[in-house]
């Protein structure tokens, strides 16, 4: 009897472990798409940086420096 109480609980574990097997694949997932969107935003804002200095030069709104 207890033999099949212990097999019982070794099939629960197993059934949890495939779900969080699936769960820590589907968040490496969205992790993943997570990294992209923030290195693009990144670039994004470098870009703008880049262009709001080339405006404010243009416009002469910047100091020179000596």
């Amino acid at each position: 009897m207890s033999d099949n109480l212990v097999l019982e609980r070794l099939r629960e574990i197993r059934a949890l472990l495939g779900e969080i097997r699936d769960d820590v694949t589907d968040l490496r997932l969205r992790m993943g798409g997570l990294e992209t969107t923030v290195a693009s935003l990144s670039v994004r804002v470098d870009r703008l940086a880049s262009r709001l200095d080339r405006i404010e030069r243009r416009l002469d709104l910047v100091e020179h420096e000596p």
